[in-house]
């Protein structure tokens, strides 16, 4: 093995740059605020466009990824049975998991109180897009053209399409094991694509944290110190303690291996602050790294990029009592539980992209009577929240992936319990010229 492949790993190449993005973004701030080359050229030219290729690579990965691996995973399923068990069982974890995360984030809230005594001077006019219903979201599942599914990028509407297809294609026989051979080819080139895209990984999130430093100034985290201390900490504590003690529970794995094998994934999600942009880091991370079957990492990783958004939900839980205290508004418990039911269910509709949260907000915020000018208040905070939201949405579907996996006896122990499995690839597709 060559010396060359042991100078760095991924994940300490895009930390790297993750600090040295941070501090670029600083100093930019307060040594060329006024320096209109730096902010035209540098900050919205370099950085702005190196950071939305990065973005773009990871999403141009995201609609043949999950396409092609939900069609993999539910062709090999010949027990239409074994499908709806595996469905069943995700969706209890996912949504079981956010009623449980926004009631902890609640409760912490009201304890620590963070909206006593909020100015709200710097309040102002919040235009919220209209969210869906819940009758419009289920609606909205089942494509009428999964072309154009494909090129909106509708995950749900992809997710069904695909397993309905790889239904199909294990129900057709001979002509159906061709087709499947042919997606399992297909299956092994995009994942070896998603390798080779990692090389722009350290760069990419280097100017996407130089840009946003460089706009972000201390005083916005400041102002709203409470806030962000009160939702960070629940969001931390809520991946750490209830995802590790579900995953220990439930399938008996090691939770500090788990951790561990999160840290690519995790840097992703938070630099990127799009749950759907992560998929193809979160897909190599259970099945190369953890040995979970593709023929479930295909199901569980998509649809929690989508219904799997417990950091989404605590925000909203967060900003919930936060507002109502800001504005000296007093909630029910009733009011609380509309609250839990109704982000716990607005998250199976709430896009894995960035800023998203906010326009489900309005509608908690709706039903229960709260002023949306409310949203202004957090709104100068939200991008760094959003970040470790994500982070802690990813780490979910990670771990119900590997509960579920092992419930199926579909996870790789021995790869699980292998802290180097995986990081063969990795050194295989990054340094290709050590082949010599």
């Amino acid at each position: 093995m060559n010396t060359e492949t042991k100078k760095m790993s991924l994940t300490t190449r895009v930390l790297v740059g993750m600090v040295m993005g941070i501090v670029t973004g600083f100093a930019i701030r307060f040594l060329f605020a006024d320096e209109g080359f730096v902010n035209s050229y540098i900050v919205n030219g370099l950085f702005d466009v190196g950071g939305q290729i990065f973005v773009a690579s990871l999403k141009m990965l995201v609609v043949p990824l999950v396409f092609v691996s939900l069609v993999c995973g539910t062709s090999a399923l010949k027990d239409i049975a074994t499908l709806g068990r595996l469905g069943g069982k995700t969706l209890t974890f996912y949504l079981g998991k956010t009623a449980l995360a926004i009631t902890f984030a609640m409760s912490l809230a009201l304890l620590v109180g963070p909206g006593k005594g909020a100015d709200l001077s710097a309040a102002s006019s919040f235009q919220a897009a209209e969210a869906p219903s819940l009758g419009e979201v289920i609606v909205g599942m089942f494509p009428t053209n999964p072309i154009s599914s494909m090129a909106e990028g509708n995950t749900l509407q992809i997710i069904i399409f695909a397993l309905l297809f790889g239904i199909a294609i294990s129900a057709s026989g001979k002509p159906g094991e061709r087709v499947a051979a042919f997606f399992r080819d297909l299956n092994e080139v995009i994942l070896k694509l998603v390798a080779l895209l990692m090389n722009l990984a350290p760069y990419g999130v280097f100017c996407l944290m130089a840009k946003l430093f460089t706009s972000l100034g201390l005083s916005a985290i400041l102002s709203l110190a409470e806030y962000f201390l009160v939702l960070s900490s629940a969001l931390i504590l809520h991946a750490l303690v209830t995802y590790t003690t579900l995953l220990k529970v439930f399938s008996g794995l090691s939770p500090i291996t788990f951790l561990k094998k999160m840290e690519d994934a995790i840097m992703f999600a938070f630099s990127t602050a799009s749950s759907n942009a992560t998929i193809p880091v979160s897909m190599e991370t259970t099945t190369r790294r953890m040995g979970a079957d593709n023929k479930i990492a295909s199901f569980t990783i998509p649809l929690g990029a989508t219904i799997n958004m417990d950091g989404t939900a605590m925000m909203q839980g967060v900003a919930t009592v936060f507002i109502a205290q800001a504005f000296n508004v007093d909630l029910s418990l009733a009011d609380y539980v509309t609250v839990i039911l109704t982000a716990t269910l607005a998250s199976v509709g709430t896009a894995g992209v960035p800023g998203v949260g906010l326009v489900m907000l309005a509608m908690v915020l709706n039903q229960v009577g709260l002023p949306l000018e409310g949203i202004a208040l957090i709104m100068g905070v939200d991008r760094l929240l959003d970040m470790i939201r994500t982070a802690v949405n990813i780490t979910g579907d990670c771990a119900v992936t590997c509960i579920v996996a092992k419930s199926e006896g579909a996870l790789d122990l021995d790869r699980y319990n292998d802290m180097k499995a995986g990081e063969e690839d990795e050194r295989i597709v990054f340094k290709p010229s050590t082949q010599s």
